[in-house]
Order: structure tokens, then sequence, then C-alpha cells
């Protein structure tokens, strides 16, 4: 029906209008009430609605960087028991060199002694290099040289840490397998002479020196990579404390409003009866 089909007076036109405000109003308030946000779309407020959404992307986008952070965190550690395990390793091959300078200094002892102590050192050689191949977390060790991790900190990847590995085999740490072709006069290096057992004393000790080493650069970037996942997860809160302080509605407020505007819409009909009276009194005419 279009305006002005049906003439209202002047009272009952604006109370009409009155009515309609109140409806629109109860709806916006319903609307908060239901969802518990006062902004719930760029119509209620632009600034606050588009500012919101910004806060709330990038709250999401470090929520994703914080998952990257997780697994670079568990293939740290992951390394970290790899050369705690290597470090207790070296300390048995030292075990092993004191039972052969043992059996050297004792003129009793065979041949067959020193044999069996250099295949019991060789022995745990082979399986610090199976320490190093079993450290693998996702794909990737730290006790390998060529091994390259980067991990942002900041959805621009602006900010980050760029972690290397280190060659974590026997070899690798300068640790030598042992031989024996006999006992005595045997050339350095190897178990059955006293010279060839400090020499590969002096490669055990280096090796200790450089896990000792890595394994202080592994603690350093644990404990960056530990700070900067809490900072993430308080700059996350941090966003969203902010988009929600931006867009949230008071409930108690909305309640109140809610509450008013009902009393309003009842006084609205109740007036808007009063002012069709004079209209209806014409009908009494024709009673």
């Amino acid at each position: 029906m279009a305006i002005g089909d049906v003439s209202l007076t002047a009272a009952m036109r604006s109370n009409l209008v009155s009515l309609q405000q109140t409806a629109t109003l109860m709806g916006q308030t319903q609307e908060r009430l239901a969802t518990g946000r006062r902004v719930n779309s760029a119509l209620d407020n632009p600034a606050n609605f588009f500012a919101a959404r910004e806060h709330t992307q990038r709250a999401n986008l470090l929520n994703g960087l914080k998952d990257n952070i997780n697994e670079a965190i568990q293939t740290v550690k992951a390394a970290d028991k790899a050369v705690t395990a290597i470090t207790k390793m070296i300390e048995g091959l030292r075990g092993q060199l004191t039972q052969a300078r043992t059996a050297i200094g004792d003129a009793t002892s065979s041949g067959d002694l020193l044999e069996g102590i250099t295949s019991g050192y060789n022995e745990m050689i082979r399986q610090i290099n199976n320490l190093q191949q079993d450290s693998i977390y996702k794909g990737l060790t730290f006790l390998a040289s060529g091994t390259v991790l980067t991990v942002n900190f900041n959805e621009t990847s602006t900010t980050r840490l760029v972690m290397s590995g280190f060659d974590g085999t026997a070899s690798g740490l300068g640790i030598s397998g042992g031989t024996v072709s006999g006992y005595g006069g045997l050339a350095s290096g190897d178990i059955a002479s006293v010279s060839g057992i400090d020499a590969i004393e002096s490669s055990l000790n280096f090796a200790l020196a450089t896990l000792r080493r890595e394994s202080g650069t592994l603690a350093n970037n644990l404990t960056i990579l530990s700070v900067r996942q809490s900072f993430i997860v308080d700059m996350v809160n941090t966003l969203v404390e902010g988009a929600d302080k931006l867009t949230l509605a008071d409930t108690n407020e909305e309640g109140a409003n809610m509450l008013m505007l009902q009393t309003r819409q009842q006084l609205g009909t109740t007036s808007l009866s009063l002012a069709s009276q004079a209209a209806q009194s014409v009908l009494r005419l024709f009673g």
C-alpha cells in the first residue's frame, strides 16, 4: 500500500512512526543480545568493525606461526636428547680405553682381550652413528651438517631465527674406530698401543667439547623459541581482547535497553489506541 492511500491523523501518524522506530531498535537490541556484540557488520560501526577484523586476522596468522614454532621446539628437543645420549656413549668409549690401558700394562693379558675391547669400542661407534640417524623429527635433525631450519616470528617474516645443524656422526665429531692387529708394537692410533690410546682419548675430548658447544647452541635456540612462543600467545590474546573491546556488547546495558523498549512499545500501542478514538467516535453517529 502506497503512503497516503489511507489518511491518518497527525497524532496517529506520529505514534506509528514512534512504534516503527521502537521496533527497529528492538531488532538491533535483540541481535546484540543474541550475538553478544554491538558491532556485527560494517553498517553498525565501520571504523570499529574493520579495526576488529584486522586484529582478528593478525591473531589467526600468528596462531599459524605458533604451530611452526612448536614443531621447531620439538626438533631441537629431539636433537638435544640425541646429544645427551651420544655424550653417554663417549663416556662408554672412555671406559673401553681404560680397559685397554689396563690390558696393555698387564703382561699376562693376551691379544684376544684387546681384540674384545676393540670390538666393544667399535660397536659403540656404530651406535653413535645410529643415534645420529634416529634423532630425526619430522624429516629434520640438527645432528646433520646440511640442516638449516628457519622459523618466522611475525606475519611479515621480518623477524626470524635461522638454525643450522652439525655433523653428529662419529667421524664428524672426530672419533675414529679402533683397530688391533696384534699385541705390542702397533702404529699410533691403534688401541693396542699407549700412544694410540692417548690419541683416541684426545679425539674423545675434542668430541665432548664439540657436543658441549653444540648443546649450548641448542639450549640458546630452545630458549629463544620458547620465549617467542609465549610472546605470540600473549600477543594473540591482546589482539583478540582488542577486537572484543571494539565490538562486544554490554549485555547488562542491552538487557536494560530491551526492557525499556518493550515498555515504550506498550506505551506507544496504548497512545496509538487513544489517538484513534477520535476517528472511532464517528462510528457512534451511525449507531
